[in-house]
């Protein structure tokens, strides 16, 4: 897509917004921006000042056509700027060749293999060890609506289109109307929502990004690892399919899972959200079959079949081939009566599960290998069926369910008191909770009767886990983690084991008991900086208590026979069960209690000892790593962060959040689906190849150079000390709740869970806070905060020599490379001049916008002198002119933004809802410029 689609997208909306904005609305707008470029990037500038006092005198109606204006277009340059992206992406893929492969791409990743000196069979090892998990969530970071979304994608199908040499003129002439009538669109629908989220909406839609551009790109990732196999390794060694066992990365989810903090996930919402994924999936998987059924029209008249698949379409000829003329129909065709067989299943049987559907779909395969043309072996599309089976299933994401442990807590001292074994348990020491819980473990009975009256709050936690115990017994994929958030003791994890006990979930008494038929993986969640610190120990406690221990042995089984089922093909791969523990990092929690460098450094440090610990107790250690959008809650490349990991973390097994505009950034169009999927598995697989240390002797000597680790966690600390100084400063926290729109934010209707912790008359204490409103509010200011403050006082505290030596060990530490180049883009994206605007509207602003400046300007410096750079974006110039284009554009929203908090402080009660949907729609507009939020 050549750059002018951006001139294209902006002719096109002037044109159009003139019958719908009005031409003086529009020439008031270009007067406004006209301003702001003029007033540039000086902290204090007549022009806007004029162009503030323009807006003052401006109704709030009119306001809201201005924001509704420039809202639109910031939509259409997020679009144009995606396909410019896919269209450099393209470009860069047709250069690329089995000698010069494309950079961050699988078929790089086999070239470094080979190169490396790993034979085809090594490699097959190494795919078989990948194992990625994207996880989306339903984190309140996507301020439009799904018809903003859809809209979006429909203008950039037609824009693509409308490049194609091949057009005539009237189908140009067309295609153009088709763009003006759905901007026309874009401009006509609401960009702030009618109502708050349900579960529901969160639900449907992560499922219009996995029933779309997820189920389209996933099996082309399989073909790319087929073929750079072929390409690199040669012809006969991708014989055997090895690129589809296993399959590379599964989905996950949270929405309808996660019910931290959120009243609305109860345990009817996850029924309903696991039947709706079902359902989906359902009528995927039967247009999926029904295309098949169509292509195999193989006859028997014509070749001879393996008598397996007709021994399997007789077996079930009465069952699920119930039509006799259809059957007569297609008497000498069994591949398409074994697919109208496995159709008719989908619907009526209940025992049809993913594991079932992989088994069926494998038998084609083996049958169309055995009796058909050479060029039918591989058949693609029977071949992407396999891979959608083996990644999404009939379930189409696993679903993970989140509590946080003080409702574990309150759950078991509950069931403890009514059971009469203790009305004390939570005043006990956490050696005397081990002691009751080991106890209480190794016994058969259950501690309650199912029909037990108990709390709501512990009958909802019970509940929960009986729809857990309902859909693992149907489909084993459907559910298989259980996240712990605010993981403090061993403790928290055996409160979670007991309560799976009560419902089935988790053996009973011991090893002499049978194990249930299934076992939940438990994940603690270490989120602030002293549960990071502290993880190491807790992990070890945990990894060496036997009664968990035991646990793993169980899970280690189960997961062992479940690979060998699914995947015949490298069964024996798995000979013998490994222990595995999957520990989950909170970046948004650590980043607002630490700061910027202190979260990234104790996230590295606690990587690389928690992966110690378990290197050396003998358990594969597995990161969910809790990432969020922006660079303030861990944003960023995700595969140059796998890279950056420290040794004793790669290990090309790991989980990673997606979420809000990061899933709809990701995932809107297939070709940026497709490019952050291969970059995420180009770096697995490299982190997966055998330079990855087996030993904990060897992982010691490949640990960070001491001296250089040492300085790091020195400037983390007085990175923290300075950032724990400005918000523990009393004055701060009533200087942000009147100077960003926190309190409108959390109005917004974005999200089915609240905007804090806790059950507070207002919800904005700090303590409380959750960690995307808290960035989303510095975003809105353009101060951006969390992605750099504490910086400057940290490196401006490193003498000369500590500043030389750190800049001439950058290029050893791709890690802290990272965090500098993250920091730098977010400072790049901050915008002091408006943030003087905000910070003004609260008590005490201009003493706290002085810290801000102060610590921006030396962080700057001092980020410019040990680069070497004389920009912040010298790397990236793309960025940076994007961020030059928008800027004049987004102090136009600021400035509006900032008009209508001063009025709806000012206004009347009976003023103030006119007011808070204007200040809402200012937010929508500026997370669209910012294309973030938190």
């Amino acid at each position: 897509m050549p750059e002018s689609t951006s001139i294209y997208f902006e002719t096109v909306l002037d044109e159009v917004s003139k019958d719908i904005v009005g031409e003086p609305t529009l020439a008031l707008v270009h007067s406004l921006l006209s301003l702001c470029t003029s007033a540039g990037n000086a902290i204090d500038h007549p022009c806007r000042d004029n162009a503030a006092q323009t807006l003052s005198a401006i109704p709030a109606s009119d306001l809201v056509r201005i924001i509704e204006f420039i809202t639109a277009r910031f939509h259409l340059m997020n679009t144009a700027e995606q396909l410019s992206i896919a269209n450099i992406n393209h470009t860069r893929e047709m250069a690329a060749t089995a000698t010069t492969p494309r950079r961050e791409s699988i078929a790089e990743a086999v070239s470094i293999a080979h190169a490396a000196g790993l034979s085809a069979a090594q490699f097959a090892s190494v795919l078989q060890t990948v194992d990625v998990g994207p996880t989306l969530t339903a984190h309140p970071t996507e301020a439009r609506r799904r018809t903003v979304i859809t809209r979006q994608v429909e203008i950039a199908g037609f824009a693509r289109s409308l490049h194609d040499p091949r057009l005539t003129p009237a189908q140009r002439q067309s295609l153009d109307a088709n763009i003006r009538a759905s901007v026309s669109l874009l401009l006509l629908s609401d960009d702030v929502r009618a109502r708050r989220l349900t579960v529901d909406d969160e639900a449907r839609n992560g499922l219009f990004f996995l029933t779309n551009s997820i189920w389209q790109t996933v099996p082309r990732l399989a073909s790319d690892v087929a073929a750079a196999v072929r390409a690199i390794y040669g012809q006969t060694q991708a014989k055997a399919p090895l690129w589809l066992n296993p399959s590379l990365l599964r989905y996950r989810s949270w929405i309808g899972g996660d019910r931290d903090g959120n009243p609305e996930v109860t345990h009817a919402t996850t029924r309903a959200t696991l039947t709706l994924l079902r359902t989906a999936a359902f009528d995927l998987w039967d247009r999926e079959l029904a295309a098949l059924e169509q292509e195999l029209s193989i006859s028997t008249r014509r070749i001879t079949v393996l008598p397996d698949l007709l021994a399997a379409v007789e077996r079930d000829r009465a069952l699920w081939l119930p039509d006799s003329d259809t059957a007569a129909q297609r008497i000498s065709e069994p591949f398409r009566l074994r697919l109208i067989q496995m159709r008719s299943r989908l619907r009526a049987d209940p025992s049809y599960n993913s594991a079932a559907l992989t088994a069926d779909l494998e038998l084609l395969r083996t049958t169309l290998q055995a009796a058909s043309s050479p060029w039918l072996r591989n058949y693609a599309p029977l071949d992407d069926a396999i891979v959608r089976a083996r990644v999404f299933g009939l379930n189409l994401a696993t679903l993970d369910i989140r509590q946080h442990s003080a409702v574990h807590e309150r759950a078991v001292a509950e069931l403890l008191s009514v059971a009469g074994v203790t009305d004390r348990y939570e005043s006990l020491s956490e050696p005397d909770r081990l002691e009751l819980l080991r106890r209480e473990l190794a016994s058969r009975r259950p501690l309650v009767a199912h029909d037990s009256s108990l709390s709501p709050l512990t009958a909802e936690v019970l509940r929960t886990l009986e729809v857990v115990a309902e859909a693992v017994a149907a489909e084993p994929a459907s559910i298989k983690s259980y996240v712990i958030s605010m993981t403090h003791g061993v403790s928290d994890v055996l409160e979670v084991m007991l309560l799976m006990k009560e419902r089935g979930l988790a053996a009973q008494g011991g090893s002499s008991v049978a194990t249930p038929a299934r076992m939940l993986h438990i994940v603690p969640l270490l989120e602030t900086i002293d549960d990071l610190a502290r993880g190491p120990a807790l992990l070890h406690a945990l990894l060496t208590e036997p009664v968990y221990r035991q646990h793993l042995g169980h899970l280690a089984t189960q997961d062992s026979q479940e690979f060998s089922a699914a995947n015949p093909i490298s069964a024996s791969a798995v000979s013998v069960p490994t222990l595995a523990q999957e520990v989950m990092l909170g970046y948004s929690d650590s980043n607002k209690d630490g700061g910027f460098l202190m979260a990234n450094v104790a996230l590295h440090d606690a990587q690389q000892s928690l992966g110690q610990v378990a290197l050396e107790l003998g358990v594969s250690l597995r990161f969910f790593h809790g990432r969020g959008g922006t660079v303030g809650r861990g944003g960023g490349r995700a595969g140059r962060a796998i890279l950056a990991a420290p040794a004793a973390a790669r290990s090309g097994r790991l989980r990673f959040t997606e979420q809000g505009e990061v899933i709809s950034f990701r995932y809107a169009l297939p070709e940026i689906a497709h490019r952050h999927l291969e970059q995420i598995l180009n770096a697995a697989i490299l982190a997966a190849m055998p330079a990855a240390p087996s030993t904990p002797a060897e992982a010691q000597t490949r640990t960070a150079d001491p001296a250089l680790a040492s300085l790091i966690q020195q400037l983390a600390a007085t990175s923290m000390q300075r950032y724990r100084g400005l918000i523990d400063d009393p004055h701060f926290w009533p200087w942000f709740v009147a100077a960003s729109p926190i309190e409108h934010i959390g109005s917004l209707p974005i999200a089915s869970r609240p905007v804090a912790r806790g059950s507070g008359s207002s919800g904005f204490v700090f303590e409380q806070m959750r960690a995307i409103p808290w960035v989303f509010s510095w975003i809105q200011m353009r101060i951006l905060a969390p992605g750099w403050f504490g910086l400057g006082a940290a490196l401006a505290s490193c003498s000369a020599s500590e500043l030389a030596g750190l800049r001439d060990r950058l290029p050893q530490s791709p890690y802290f490379s990272t965090i500098l180049d993250n920091a730098s883009q977010e400072m790049a994206r901050a915008r002091m001049p408006i943030a003087k605007r905000y910070a003004a509207l609260g008590p005490h602003g201009g003493e706290i916008f002085a810290q801000l400046e102060s610590e921006f300007a030396t962080a700057r410096n001092s980020l410019l002198a040990l680069t070497g750079r004389t920009g912040l974006l010298d790397h990236a110039p793309v960025i940076a002119a994007s961020i030059a284009l928008r800027n004049p554009w987004t102090d136009v929203l600021n400035l509006i933004q900032i008009e209508l908090l001063l009025r709806y402080r000012a206004a009347k009660e009976a003023g103030r809802p006119a007011l808070r949907s204007a200040i809402l729609a200012s937010i929508n507009g500026i997370a669209a410029a910012m294309q973030s939020t938190g």
